[in-house]
């Protein structure tokens, strides 16, 4: 008997793509186009795999799909989106789909992930249910907590919605600024434990001789200076979540410790004989190999091994410069909310630049870049000029000035670089000008405004006359500037 796939869509460019990678399949291809028929069409002829545009009709995509999946739990549905965000990946794959594509398809994926759904639905034909499982419904944060919608970032989304709702330790990986809380905070939001605490906890900010007291609490009397008992994190978090951030900086003592408060939910406050039961959920994050961390006896094997129960590696800005335009709008309109400017978009220019960077500091740095930008912009569109500080605070961090009165071509030939094609196409034939025009700007204002706007201390901080000085400033209008 042949496979059947149906399909409910109705866009012609997605029908004629699915129609070309599967007429010489074998498999019958049944296309619908509403939610209606398509879950009549399960009904009558139970197909094998179902492809569900999420926005094809008035039900929200994930209504449809847990519909089909109390109609036959054992179908295996594909959702389709040309909009994928990190709630749409989570709550499909809560929800009961086997995987989620984006559009435009890429046929080799589409190919493997139908081929993959096939194979999971002619494996689960030969197990009988005995119980049908349901998901309950928790509510969910507005907003995205994170943004990206690059490939690495929605096979994160689809893998938090299979694994919020267990209680598995979870282990974090990833530089600094790549928002490894920001995933932890996803991981609890869409948890059955999101209505309970969530407690973040900076392993590396806390001296390592008071990080035991902080984790596990302490009796009066203890220490010098316990005097009173102490909750520590773990109990006050009984029922919840609790994030430890740079786990990896922990001592080997506190390690061990740890581990015992993982392996067996149950501790002892210091200077206390008493257990304490708890029930906790952790998550561990570390911007270090860990992997390395074991090879080097700095971490315990048996607790590297406890904490990654699930593992997630969030990839560093450089790798998913796709979603750098995505995350620059986004604090566009979160800042200038804030400080009440109307700015509402980033110029192709100044995007140009930001996506020539390297961002050593990630996600956080193109935030606080941004936010600066915002704050100092006096236009409605973000251009290049807006980013010249975070510019030439990286030449000047790479750049050392060389010659007796300091040679800044380098520094500026850095800074010019990543805009200097946009600049060309701007201004053909009069790149010298305006680019030599903007520059004396700039430095005259800063000069104006690091002098409190006293020409005589300017100028002499320039090393320019009085005169030369303000016939720039007529010149180009910085009087009110």
């Amino acid at each position: 008997m042949k496979a059947k796939i149906l399909v409910m869509d109705n866009d012609k460019m997605s029908l004629a793509t699915l129609k070309h990678a599967f007429e010489n399949s074998g498999m019958d291809l049944l296309v619908r186009g509403d939610a209606e028929s398509a879950l009549c069409c399960i009904r009558q002829k139970h197909p094998n795999v179902a492809l569900f545009d999420f926005s094809i009709s008035q039900n929200c995509g994930h209504e449809v799909l847990k519909e089909a999946k109390h109609v036959d739990p054992g179908l295996a549905v594909i959702m389709t989106t040309g909009m994928g965000t990190m709630q749409t990946a989570i709550e499909v794959m809560k929800d009961g789909a086997f995987d989620l594509l984006s559009k435009p398809f890429d046929l080799l994926t589409l190919k493997n992930a139908v081929q993959k759904a096939l194979e999971n639905n002619l494996l689960n034909k030969k197990v009988r249910y005995t119980r049908q499982f349901t998901h309950e419904q928790f509510d969910m944060h507005d907003d995205d907590i994170m943004i990206g919608s690059t490939p690495d970032l929605m096979e994160i989304w689809k893998m938090v919605g299979k694994i919020a709702d267990s209680d598995a330790s979870v282990l974090i990986t990833g530089e600094s600024g790549t928002g490894k809380e920001l995933l932890a905070r996803a991981i609890y939001s869409n948890s059955k434990r999101s209505n309970r605490q969530f407690l973040a906890i900076n392993c590396a900010a806390i001296p390592e001789h008071l990080l035991e007291s902080e984790l596990f609490g302490h009796e009066k009397g203890a220490f010098t200076d316990a005097h009173c008992r102490r909750i520590g994190k773990f109990e006050q978090c009984n029922g919840g979540t609790i994030f430890l951030d740079e786990v990896g900086e922990m001592s080997l003592a506190n390690q061990g410790k740890l581990l015992r408060a993982i392996e067996m939910q149950e501790f002892e406050r210091v200077g206390g004989n008493e257990s304490i039961k708890v029930d906790v959920r952790f998550i561990a994050a570390s911007n270090r190999c860990l992997h390395d961390a074991v090879r080097n006896n700095t971490f315990r094997l048996d607790l590297f091994s406890r904490l990654r129960v699930i593992c997630f590696h969030l990839p560093p800005l450089r790798e998913r410069k796709a979603d750098i335009p995505l995350l620059a709008r986004y604090f566009i309109r979160r800042y200038s909310a804030k400080v009440g400017k109307p700015i509402n978009d980033i110029s192709s220019e100044a995007l140009e630049m930001l996506l020539n960077l390297q961002w050593p500091g990630n996600i956080r740095e193109l935030q606080n870049a941004v936010n600066s930008a915002v704050i100092l912009s006096s236009g409605y569109v973000l251009g290049p000029a807006d980013f010249a500080m975070l510019i030439s605070e990286e030449a000047a961090d790479t750049v050392e000035p060389a010659g007796g009165g300091g040679n800044y071509s380098e520094m500026f030939r850095r800074l010019l670089e990543p805009m200097f094609d946009a600049i060309c196409r701007k201004n053909n034939g009069k790149v010298y000008e305006h680019v030599n025009a903007g520059f004396e700007m700039a430095l005259i204002r800063m000069a104006l405004s690091k002098c409190q706007h006293n020409q005589v201390l300017a100028s002499k901080m320039l090393g320019i006359s009085r005169n030369t000085l303000r016939a720039r400033i007529d010149q180009y209008k910085l009087q009110d500037n």
